[in-house]
């Protein structure tokens, strides 16, 4: 586990550092609290030791930006401040813990163990097993048939890496990122040396086989545990936990009969309003507002009633849902809705068909929140998770459920698009969850279906898109996958293929590897997801309707933003024809169908490795580490996509460094280089991780800010100015001199409705700052 350390006595991080080491720790310091900010908000952390009085942003505000932005790193407070003003001042600025110097290195190890016994998402284990190995993470303890095996710090690290993610392939370059930190800079023979002396370790202490694959050209992966080996107990504790979970069961398909009997008359009552609202129409007295209801009551049936196994109740409302989505319906129309509502109310007087059994997981812990105004489907869900280990608050409205994230964020939500008030919009508040920056998962549960709801969804970031007609265990299942994805995916590939079946097949081949995936059954829909997704690889199938694979490749190839995307193609044609095409139209690699799984799998890392290194040079300015033009107008397009769409403001800036020509004649252009790699930096400092922040070229900067108007992004501007004014340079014969900006500010839409318009909206504003002056 990884923990930062923020303090600026250098004995006291020397001591910090040698403690948590010895513990297996991988510890980063820092001596300020501005760079401290600046890691956590770039890299992962899974605590954070800081000091209160540091240099420049002291650790109260540092703590209280962290809480503010929502980051949920567990904070302890390590200071020589010991009132009790102090303490409370640290505590209601989010620490979770305060510990004063001089500190006792014993007590400090437990309460960091003890913060970090702490759910985040989901239950963390701390004794892993593997075989007949058994890792005690809390105690750093390793026993072979318990029997204590003697590793190094790194040994240790090793094991528990790969004993928490038992489905990745790790490269050399990923253990190291994973287990050295910053400062170090080990070479990748250096991993295949612990590796070694794990495995020698392992097999003299008595573990029944070797632990890890080599695969080959990839890197390493826990293997499956031999399961010849399982003993008596074990198998006898199995049998009980199978007992348990038919006992459960049994309970929940008895409870949700009891369930249906509760809401069946509501059901039948909401059947009838809309049989009124027919017989309105019939008699041509039917108000805009009653329709609506009536719609948003069909809406809910639709829903509700298939998970109680009225499979056809559930078409047949949605079905009436379509016909009263029209404004005017003739008289056909309203006898075939007539007809609809009759056969609905002959549905449900039949016995519901409960599902026979519930996959029950009993290793779940969390809270879920259940934004929806169906209280049946609420209930119904509450029941499910009860069994799964899980909590459940529901919010009948997104101005509840926003309340109700205020007290107590959740560890995941289920959210509904459509709701009784017509101004609430699922996919709105989807937005304002990304815009606020929340790393919380989200699934869609809905009753609508549509193709273009799903992009939009996917678009803005949920992890899941389900029909509300699948029954409870479906969706509870949804949840645990998406709070046990601890791995946070390395590479973005969107697949595009015709066959829904292939596809699905190989996000189960893929997924578990760490690849984050986009797939696309309708070509038609491929430019506006390609720039959604903004993914790091394309999988194409060569025979598609309306558009084939050939011509997709070649728009992108034709595109200076997208040119460099690696393209690799399935087809299940075998001629030289067909691939002498594909590769003129710029294809990188053709795998033919069928798909032999390991050999996909590793041409798709192996054109991802090659890659990097050259979208790295390509996408970074390595003088101000800043995202370079090219990369920043597929960021800049994707944010006002999504402005667009939800009818959100955003904020473009145009910063430009004045006589920028001149310190360079007269200062050098050494000098000139530490100003501009200042100029990145406190840029990166001024404004958020999730705004896009990049150098275009020379001394032109620019900066996009989804969600903001330009009255905000004004003040964040003199802001930064008034910072920027502050910095003071030396050159090389200790003159000091400084360097002023201009900034030019634009919005859209009001200035423009594409980056052309804003560029030249904003640049009308840039000349000597006058906006800001």
């Amino acid at each position: 586990m990884k923990i930062l350390v923020v303090e600026d006595d250098e004995r006291t991080n020397a001591i910090l550092t040698e403690a948590l080491t010895a513990h297996n720790y991988i510890v980063n310091t820092v001596v300020d609290g501005q760079t401290g900010l600046q890691l956590v908000q770039n890299f992962e952390y899974d605590l954070i030791l800081l000091d209160i009085m540091l240099p420049g942003l002291d650790g109260i505000s540092v703590c209280r930006q962290l809480r503010q932005e929502r980051y949920q790193i567990p904070i302890m407070l390590l200071t020589a401040k010991d009132n009790s003003l102090d303490k409370v001042m640290g505590l209601n600025a989010g620490a979770d813990d305060y510990m004063v110097k001089p500190f006792n290195v014993s007590e400090l190890i437990a309460r960091i163990r003890a913060l970090l016994r702490r759910p985040k998402s989901a239950t963390l284990t701390f004794v892993l097993s593997w075989g007949n190995l058994q890792f005690d993470t809390s105690k750093s303890l390793v026993t072979c048939d318990q029997k204590p095996l003697r590793l190094t710090v790194k040994e240790y690290q090793l094991l528990e890496l790969f004993l928490r993610n038992p489905h990745r392939i790790f490269s050399k370059s990923a253990i190291v990122e994973n287990l050295w930190s910053d400062a170090e800079h080990p070479a990748e023979d250096v991993v295949r040396t612990h590796i070694k002396g794990l495995r020698q370790k392992l097999k003299a202490g008595g573990v029944i086989a070797d632990f890890l694959e080599t695969v080959y050209g990839l890197g390493y992966r826990l293997k499956s545990p031999p399961g010849s080996e399982q003993s008596t107990d074990a198998i006898s504790s199995s049998q009980s936990i199978e007992t348990s979970k038919k006992q459960a069961q049994t309970e929940i398909v008895e409870s949700l009969a009891k369930l249906w009997e509760r809401f069946k008359d509501s059901f039948i009552d909401e059947v009838e309003s809309i049989l009124q609202a027919i017989t309105a129409l019939e008699a041509g007295i039917l108000e805009p507002e009653v329709q609506q209801k009536a719609k948003h009551k069909a809406h809910k049936l639709a829903g509700a009633l298939g998970s109680f196994g009225f499979h056809e109740g559930s078409s047949l409302a949605r079905e009436i849902e379509q016909l009263l989505s029209v404004t005017n319906l003739d008289r056909l129309q309203t006898e075939q809705l007539s007809k609809l509502v009759n056969l609905l109310q002959q549905e449900l007087q039949k016995p519901p068909v409960l599902p026979t059994s519930t996959a029950v997981c009993f290793a779940q812990h969390g809270l879920i929140l259940v934004i929806d105004d169906d209280p049946a489907l609420a209930e119904r869900i509450r029941l499910e998770a009860a069994a799964w280990g899980f909590q459940v608050e529901v919010a009948p409205s997104l101005a509840a459920a926003s309340e109700a994230m205020t007290n107590n964020l959740p560890d995941v939500i289920l959210l509904d698009l459509t709701f009784a008030e017509p101004a609430e919009s699922g996919l709105t508040f989807l937005a304002q969850l990304r815009n606020q920056h929340l790393e919380i998962p989200v699934i869609v549960l809905t009753g609508r279906n549509s193709l273009a709801d799903r992009l939009e969804a996917a678009c803005l970031g949920s992890h899941a898109f389900i029909h509300k007609s699948v029954c409870s265990s479906e969706i509870l299942r949804a949840v645990t996958q998406v709070l046990n994805h601890a791995q946070t995916a390395q590479a973005k590939v969107m697949i595009v293929d015709d066959d829904p079946k292939l596809l699905e097949s190989l996000s189960a081949l893929l997924e578990p590897w760490g690849l984050h995936l986009t797939t696309l059954a309708d070509p038609q829909q491929f430019w506006q997801v390609l720039e959604a997704s903004v993914p790091d690889l394309l999988i194409l199938d060569v025979k598609m309707p309306d558009i084939n694979g050939v011509e997709l490749c070649q728009v992108v190839r034709n595109d200076p933003q997208w040119s460099q995307l690696p393209v690799l193609f399935l087809s299940a044609c075998h001629d030289a024809q067909t691939m002498h095409q594909v590769f003129i139209a710029g294809a990188d690699d053709y795998i033919q169908k069928p798909i032999v799984g390991p050999e996909l799998i590793a041409r798709i890392f192996n054109r991802l490795e090659r890659t990097k290194i050259h979208r790295d040079l390509a996408q970074i300015d390595p003088l101000t580490s800043l995202t370079n033009r090219q990369k920043s107008i597929q960021q800049l397009t994707s944010l006002l996509y999504l402005a667009e769409r939800h009818h959100q403001p955003f904020c473009f800036m145009l910063l430009s460094l004045d006589n920028f020509k001149l310190v360079n004649n007269q200062y050098g252009y050494d000098s000139g280089d530490m100003v501009l790699s200042q100029f990145g930096k406190l840029l990166k400092q001024s404004f958020q991780s999730g705004d896009v922040i990049s150098r275009w070229g020379g001394k032109e900067f620019v900066i996009g800010l989804y969600g903001v108007k330009r009255e905000q992004g004004l003040k964040l501007l003199l802001r930064f100015k008034k910072i920027w004014n502050q910095q003071e340079f030396t050159d090389t014969n200790n003159q000091i001199f400084r360097a002023s900006c201009s900034a030019g500010i634009a919005q859209y839409p009001n200035d423009g409705a594409d980056l052309k318009e804003l560029y030249r909206a904003a640049d009308a504003t840039l000349f000597q700052g006058k906006i800001l002056e």
